[in-house]
């Protein structure tokens, strides 16, 4: 935790002093779009990439040294404020494998690609990963009954130091994904599921990396049996010879050395662009790895471009998207007025990696996206992104990064067809500026044909005249991406802190004041408009990732939502990231055409925490609270417990709960082996 908490303090002074900067550091995107087909050049064996990164530490070393004869001791602080190694991260999520019959309960981004998460459903058994733990549950037929626990980690291994973040289920294989500080890189857990619910530990590998930590994204996907990572790794002008820095794998024996690490990535499946690396910024590796869970022993590769630090990467069913920008001021082309050309290193750029294990492709770009919800690669071939002009990727936080509260605001939509070498860029007709949103923590979503962003309320909508309310600030705007009409804007009037799907419509959730505000939009061939909105006294959100919300198609125009809400005490003095312990409880609403109903609570039972015993991982930083649907039962994950309510049609109708287990694992007798039961 100490790691975890020191790198928020070092990231957060970093991100404050540079949103300070203002300077522009990108050129107008213009330019040749390159013919369909290129693709980036690789390095052609390893001393060509050791001459270029030879040369670029050279001009590195001379830039420092006349800046410190010059006495510019900001210069020798803009080149030392890379990131740390960011807090652990959370992975990628997945259900059951490819084919598989288990319904999702996981709300991702793109349908057929999982993501990392606290709970999956795996047949007849929820599997849930928490504080350094698995855990199983059967809930076949009728059945709410603990099964299994296990350590989430190799047996024999010191646990300390490790973050065990995420989950995936592939087939009856289980894989548990962490980061270490102390054996340094990404660690893969590999355990067996019985049909009864039983673990059996099989494997663990590391893959070295660096840490990879977001507030928003999850670091790996599961597409089919592929388990898929996006690492960056950073390289300094007088760190670490590269080469001892490059993506690896090893098998943990128990003994392992770092000699024992084989080299995934060689420079053959390193590409760039025509950029010169900028001497005045550190130089990332975008690494993204794939391994095979289809097979006895786990295979992995890597390919990677080499850009600048900053960075937002997506992932669609096909290809990792990678977003790349330095870290400083404002970096797109104002359309009122040509921008004077910069040096092309300052140039942001969009890299397209295909799964299949093709050569990647890129294009120079301008703007940072928010987060990977800023992306959609949609039918039609073209590539989708929200962007900001200025910001820090999302790194550490960086979605939120202070120096962004109401930047200028565009959709950037190009052909896949662009997409080349890397020396072509996109041209002014593929931007379309859009009216920014008050605030430093941008939400925002692609749902159907539309794009909605929003950030905090600024003021009250005018009833008397409508016409006066395009003089109120706006909390979100609704865009029909691939249309030419404007955006419309919508006013809430409460803060939008979530942007979520309704089937085909939307649904924008945060708080004004002390009351939690759900505001239903609805879309369609018209113009979209605010429909209805619901209203919980007193509460806040208790998770902000997007796994914490779940909704359940049941009619044409109707469904069932879930979202874990903490009382304003609770989330004043924990907030919604930093690990807060507890939700209190998870909300229910059901929407018919939508208007909203509340059907109740489910809520954790208000008693002292036991002592688990915790060796690893023992904060939640991704949350331990989830609404959890199968078919027509209806769950509340709320950290040790699974609480089972049910719907119940009276005079008015209601969820009630049906029964609660814990799980909570208690001492054992022996060699630190825990009971599921109570």
């Amino acid at each position: 935790m100490w790691n975890r908490c020191l790198m928020l303090f070092s990231t957060f002074f970093c991100l404050a002093w540079l949103s300070g900067c203002g300077v522009p550091v990108a050129r107008a995107a213009a330019g040749d779009i390159r013919p369909a087909g290129d693709t980036l050049t690789a390095y052609r064996s390893e001393a060509e990439l050791g001459q270029a990164l030879a040369r670029w530490r050279s001009l590195a070393g001379k830039q420092r040294t006349e800046r410190r004869q010059l006495g510019d001791g900001s210069a020798k602080m803009a080149l030392n404020a890379a990131p740390p190694a960011a807090a652990p991260a959370v992975l990628a999520k997945s259900e059951a494998a490819a084919g598989a019959a288990a319904e999702s309960i996981t709300n991702v981004q793109t349908p057929g690609v999982d993501e990392g998460g606290i709970v999956k459903r795996a047949g007849e058994h929820l599997v849930i990963l928490r504080r350094g733990r698995l855990f199983t549950v059967r809930v076949g037929g009728d059945a709410l009954q603990p099964a299994a626990v296990l350590d989430a980690y190799a047996p024999g291994s010191n646990p300390q130091g490790a973050w065990y973040d995420e989950l995936l289920i592939s087939g009856s294989t289980v894989v548990v994904v962490g980061y270490s500080y102390a054996r340094g890189g990404t660690e893969i857990g590999l355990f067996d599921l019985g049909e009864n619910g039983s673990l059996t530990y099989r494997a663990t590998y590391h893959l070295r990396s660096f840490d990879y930590y977001s507030s928003r994204n999850y670091a790996s996907r599961l597409v089919g049996t592929k388990l898929v990572f996006y690492t960056p790794t950073l390289l300094h002008a007088w760190g670490p010879a590269p080469e001892q820095m490059m993506p690896g794998v090893r098998r943990w024996q128990g003994d392992a050395t770092p000699r024992e690490f084989e080299r995934i990535l060689p420079a053959t499946r390193i590409y760039r662009t025509d950029d010169e690396f900028d001497p005045a910024q550190p130089l990332a590796l975008h690494s993204v790895t794939a391994c095979d869970l289809g097979s006895a022993t786990m295979r992995c590769e890597s390919t990677a471009v080499l850009g600048p630090q900053g960075r937002v990467f997506y992932v669609s069913q096909g290809s990792v998207y990678v977003w790349t920008s330095a870290w400083r001021g404002r970096i797109w082309p104002r359309p009122a007025r040509p921008v004077p050309p910069q040096s092309p290193s300052s140039l942001s750029a969009v890299f397209r990696l295909p799964l299949d294990g093709a050569a990647p492709s890129a294009l120079k770009t301008a703007g940072v996206p928010i987060d990977p919800m800023s992306f959609l690669e949609d039918g039609g071939g073209h590539l989708n992104v929200l962007l900001r002009d200025s910001g820090a990727g999302e790194g550490m936080w960086g979605s939120e990064a202070p120096g962004s509260a109401g930047a200028p605001m565009a959709l950037l939509r190009v052909p896949l067809a662009a997409f080349g070498d890397g020396r072509g860029a996109a041209q002014r007709k593929h931007y379309r500026t859009l009216p920014a949103v008050s605030g430093h923590s941008v939400q925002n979503r692609f749902i159907g044909d539309w794009l909605l962003w929003g950030g905090r309320q600024v003021g009250r909508t005018p009833t008397a005249d409508p016409d006066a309310a395009t003089s109120v600030s706006a909390a979100a705007w609704a865009l029909r991406y691939a249309g030419k009409a404007d955006a419309v804007a919508l006013h809430p009037e409460h803060d939008v802190e979530r942007i979520e799907a309704l089937g085909d419509h939307a649904v924008l959730v945060g708080n004004a004041g002390a009351d939690l505000h759900f505001s239903s939009v609805r879309l369609g061939r018209q113009a979209p408009v605010l429909a209805g909105r619901h209203v919980m006294a007193g509460a806040r959100q208790g998770e902000a990732r997007t796994h914490g919300f779940f909704y359940r198609l049941t009619g044409a125009e109707a469904g069932l939502l879930g979202l874990p809400v903490l009382g304003q005490a609770v989330g004043r003095r924990q907030g919604v990231y930093a690990g807060a312990q507890g939700s209190a409880a998870v909300v229910y609403l059901r929407q018919r055409d939508l208007a909203f109903t509340a059907l109740g609570e489910l809520q954790a039972q208000a008693r002292p925490p036991r002592d688990d015993a915790c060796k690893a991982s023992c904060v939640d930083w991704y949350g331990n609270a989830r609404p959890i649907f199968l078919g027509e039962r209806l769950f509340a994950l709320l950290g040790y417990e699974l609480v089972e309510g049910q719907l119940v049609d009276g005079w008015r109708e209601r969820i009630d709960e049906r029964r609660r287990i814990s799980f909570a694992p208690e001492p054992g007798a022996r060699d630190g082996r825990y009971s599921p039961f109570n």
